[in-house]
């Protein structure tokens, strides 16, 4: 059974850090792209970030350029999300999420529409 479990959210305040984990179970991580995806309040989902099968390549949306890094330890069946400098547009549920690896799949992956499975989220709130 495919599983994609998220932790590591919280309430910090601007200008602080978190790092959220995306545990995976049921399949072999290392053939799949991973991407975070950061549902705000009263907005559509966008993706955040995501990584290639073996980490040798990464993508980011624009306001997160800089300031989140994306990695992945396939040994661990984990991939990571490290915010940093958070802002309160920031707030939200991130959510990880998984596909097959393809090249063509790689140019899309902030895209929700090229993941299979996904987690339920974690929760990041940044207040002053």
């Amino acid at each position: 059974q495919v599983q994609l479990v998220e932790s590591g959210g919280g309430l910090v305040q601007p200008g602080e850090s978190l790092r959220l984990s995306c545990v995976a179970s049921g399949f072999t991580l290392s053939n799949y792209i991973i991407g975070w995806f950061h549902l705000a309040p009263g907005k559509e989902s966008e993706g955040v970030a995501c990584i290639s099968s073996s980490g040798g390549a990464t993508y980011y949306r624009d306001s997160v350029k800089g300031r989140f890094t994306i990695s992945r330890d396939n040994a661990e069946n984990t991939v990571y999300l490290q915010m940093n400098g958070l802002k309160p547009e920031d707030n939200g549920v991130y959510t990880c999420a998984a596909t097959r690896a393809t090249l063509t799949i790689l140019t899309k992956c902030l895209s929700r529409d090229v993941y299979n499975y996904w987690g339920q989220g974690t929760q990041v709130t940044v207040e002053s």
